[in-house]
């Protein structure tokens, strides 16, 4: 019964967030605490937190999502639109760039897999990981098939 119910509050929420983006102004930013509402829900449910660990847990784990979300904005910047306007160099320097970035981005995912040990069991460790992947994708495809949503093809985002 637990379990049904979770499950209806997380697709009750998934399943509103696509009507946040148009109420107006702060649409974006409504989604967007909709969408990491849902991930909480989520995520406390396939690794079945407790009350207690779930206390200890999430700062951690906000801070780990928050200097994530700021490698990956970075990372953003490097993209470029029209890379033959670029010179060799600079091809080669924003390539630098990225691979240094994706490897602390490794190191980032390292460092907290030592932490969430201290807070989890090493099976709910595991599972976090898997949960964000499974998140992850579910929110893709939701966007992808709602109307309106990006077309589904090569580069889009798109999980089939």
């Amino acid at each position: 019964m637990k379990f049904l119910l979770r499950s209806l509050l997380l697709l009750c929420l998934l399943a509103t967030f696509p009507a946040a983006a148009q109420s107006g102004p702060g649409g974006r930013q409504g989604r967007m605490s909709q969408i990491e509402n849902a991930k909480i829900a989520y995520i406390t449910e396939k690794i079945s937190l407790t009350q207690d660990q779930a206390q200890r847990f999430w700062p951690v784990y906000n801070e780990y999502s928050a200097k994530r979300r700021e490698l990956y904005h970075t990372m953003r910047k490097l993209r470029v639109d029209d890379e033959s306007a670029l010179t060799d160099a600079q091809v080669k320097e924003n390539l630098t760039k990225a691979l240094a970035l994706r490897q602390q981005e490794v190191d980032l995912e390292k460092d907290y897999f030592n932490k969430f040990q201290k807070l989890l069991s090493i099976r709910q460790v595991g599972k976090l990981f898997q949960a964000e992947r499974q998140f992850t994708k579910e929110v893709l495809r939701r966007v992808a098939d709602r109307p309106g949503g990006p077309p589904a093809g090569p580069g889009t985002g798109a999980i089939n």
